[in-house]
């Protein structure tokens, strides 16, 4: 199973009004980020929340956002973070500026 991204890779959050079970937070849909960690492969949880096996399993990623990307009037110091853990459906690679 390759892995879809590497530390370092920019990635952007997929901005969709999924319904139902879903473990990515509304505040970071849209965001760009950054790859800090792979977590490993795991049962997709969006599907054994409703009663499906969960495969193929899929990459957790721990995805770092600067503070000040996420909300527009963070008044913290530029590098202020907040890491999420994502998996890799919800990702979208981002071309380095």
């Amino acid at each position: 199973m390759t892995q879809p991204f590497g530390i370092g890779d920019r990635v952007r959050v997929r901005d969709v009004g999924a319904i139902g079970h879903n473990r990515t937070p509304r505040y970071v849909r849209g965001k760009v980020g950054f790859i800090e960690r792979c977590c490993g492969a795991f049962p997709n949880p969006e599907a054994l929340a409703y009663g499906g096996d969960g495969l193929p399993k899929k990459h957790l990623f721990r995805v770092c956002f600067l503070q000040k990307d996420i909300w527009p009037n963070y008044e913290g110091t530029r590098r202020d973070a907040v890491e999420v853990e994502i998996y890799e459906h919800w990702l979208q690679g981002v071309e380095k500026p």
